[in-house]
């Protein structure tokens, strides 16, 4: 049994470090893509400065990754997970003992 364990801990490490790998490469794509969108629209249109809305749209986009990567998001987190799994088993065990 306690072999059973320690692989569901490394497993769920493993799928924690994927996460957190996603999250940073999505922060790199960020810092690699928005630069060029800053050149492009100070070259196109100086006068309109639209790379505000790239910047704040994919940085608020960019936090929630990072929340949800790093399990700091207050909703929806493993424990949640797990909470509404039990009470959907036990509404279902429920139904079941009614029929």
């Amino acid at each position: 049994m306690e072999k059973y364990a320690d692989a569901e801990r490394y497993y769920e490490a493993q799928e924690r470090v994927k996460k957190i790998r996603k999250f940073y490469e999505h922060l790199t794509v960020y810092f690699l893509c928005n630069p060029i969108v800053i050149i492009v629209n100070l070259i196109t249109s100086p006068d309109y400065l639209y790379f505000w809305f790239s910047l704040l749209g994919w940085g608020v986009a960019i936090v929630l990754h990072g929340l949800k990567a790093f399990d700091c998001f207050p909703f929806f987190s493993k424990e949640w997970e797990k909470r509404k799994i039990d009470d959907i088993l036990e509404r279902e065990n429920n139904r079941q003992k009614w029929e």
